[in-house]
């Protein structure tokens, strides 16, 4: 059963995400049309966690695609186990038998991947389908085929249409443009960093135990920092590393030990670029203006 609008946006709350209203409506279209969710925005703003969220949410099992450049049909949908079929011709012909061509590409020989579990699933799942911008174009081509009309076409075996319908999720990091196609079968919302507002109250859900004047401060020294000309900007996973990290030293507040934001620093900046554009004195400034 698909939950109410504002019911979704609560729940995903008390599962540790904090989703806005825009970001709601996407999920709860996505579910009424049955219609797959193209979510785009940078590296660390929380796509891959929306995955993982409605898959609570909705109590089904997650299935996660992470693609990457060569990414093939054998990784995503389906493999046959030639060892399998091999050992069971050799069996065959020591018992002077043979095995015929659709013995040999069934079921009992189908490896499934990602893409063919998602859509023969007895119950339905959430797909998450993480980084396609990463794919080649021509594995995105191949997609087309599972999003418009969630089948898939095996040689072999002929066209497999979906026992259960999937709640599909694409991300992507805008590291190449995604093909048009790709977009008109999808629904699209775009996340980006969140406000002062909402990555507080992010920071709150996930470490309630955190003084109300640390994590507002924290907040704001990460808002400050992603200002800078960085290579790398700090997500929204890298403000909670922070402030898990600054709590293992026992600070009440970030005035309490500019030291120990300097050394703690290496869990918000990634390269050594950024590490050498933030010396003390720029620090000792942001932390100024987190109060």
């Amino acid at each position: 059963m698909v939950p109410a609008l504002e019911q979704l946006k609560q729940q995903a709350e008390q599962a540790g995400y904090i989703a806005d209203k825009a970001l709601s409506m996407s999920l709860w279209l996505m579910l009424e049309l049955e219609r797959p969710l193209l979510l785009e925005g940078d590296a660390g703003v929380g796509k891959t966690a929306v995955g993982k969220t409605m898959a609570t949410i909705l109590d089904r099992p997650l299935i996660r695609l992470q693609c990457y450049e060569g990414l093939d049909v054998n990784a995503a949908v389906y493999e046959w186990n030639y060892q399998r079929q091999l050992l069971n011709i050799r069996m065959l012909e020591m018992q002077a038998q043979t095995m015929v061509e659709s013995e040999l590409f069934s079921d009992r020989f189908l490896s499934e991947r990602p893409l063919l579990q998602a859509i023969r699933g007895e119950q339905p799942s959430v797909l998450l389908i993480d980084e396609i911008d990463r794919a080649d174009e021509e594995f995105e081509a191949y997609l087309l085929e599972v999003l418009s009309d969630f089948q898939i076409s095996i040689p072999e075996l002929g066209t497999i249409a979906a026992s259960s319908i999937p709640s599909v999720i694409l991300t992507s990091n805008g590291t190449r443009e995604l093909s048009d196609a790709l977009r008109r079968r999808c629904l699209y919302h775009y996340i980006d960093y969140p406000g002062f507002d909402k990555e507080l109250a992010i920071v709150n859900a996930h470490i309630p135990d955190i003084n109300t004047k640390l994590a507002s401060q924290i907040v704001a020294f990460v808002q400050q920092l992603r200002r800078e000309d960085l290579r790398k900007t700090p997500g929204v996973a890298e403000t909670l590393d922070w402030t898990c990290a600054l709590l293992k030293l026992d600070l009440k507040s970030l005035g309490d030990s500019s030291e120990a934001v300097l050394a703690t620093l290496g869990c918000l900046l990634k390269t050594r670029e950024d590490v050498d554009n933030m010396p003390k004195v720029v620090v000792e400034k942001l932390l100024a203006k987190a109060g």
